[in-house]
Order: C-alpha cells, then structure tokens, then sequence
C-alpha cells in the first residue's frame, strides 16, 4: 500500500497525521532538500505534500525530487494563506505542454 506524507513546519502540519499522513517537520529550504532525496528513494511512498512557504525557500528541492520518484508531489496552503505557488506550477506545466497560456494570468 502506498505510503501519504506531509513535509513542512511542525505547526502546519501536526494535524494531517490525524488522517493518517506520515508527518516529516522541516524548518528550512536545506533540511527539505536532504529530506526529499531520501524520500526520493522510498518506492512505497504515493503521494507527498510540502507546504507551499518550504517549498518557496526551495524550489530546486521540488524539482528534484520530481525528477527521481514518482510519487506525486503537490504543494499546499497553510493556515496563513495562500501564496498561489499550486496555481503557478499547473499554469507553467500546462503553457509548456500546450504552448499556450489557457489558463490566464493571475
């Protein structure tokens, strides 16, 4: 059975366990790039959800893990409001699939 698991500040994340997420507390973009080449690894793993404030302190660490495992990585709001990071990604990923922007500009 596949594996769910949340990467991000202990205060964002403490509640996911309660629906049966792994909770993994990262406090900066460094320890979430060591965390995510480790978990790159795990072939159990099916889903994997970062918080977007970490994952904006390290972009490359999302990209890297997305390059190395299949695992879906998305990444989530917090509490605190969202910084329309999920949004940006699915737009630059649908213009370089179709060429075009059909999803519009913010």
């Amino acid at each position: 059975m596949s594996r769910a698991l949340v990467l991000g500040e202990k205060h964002h994340i403490v509640a996911f366990k309660g629906a049966g997420f792994d909770v993994v507390p990262v406090e900066d973009g460094a320890r979430l790039l060591q965390e995510l080449v480790a978990l790159s690894r795990d072939r159990d793993l099916g889903i994997v959800l970062v918080t977007e404030g970490l994952a904006r302190q390290a972009p490359e660490a999302v990209e890297e893990f997305r390059r190395r495992s299949p695992a879906v990585l998305s990444i989530i709001p917090t509490h605190e409001g969202s910084l329309r990071t999920g949004f940006q990604e699915m737009r630059r990923l649908v213009e370089s699939s179709l060429g075009i922007d059909i999803l519009g500009k913010d």
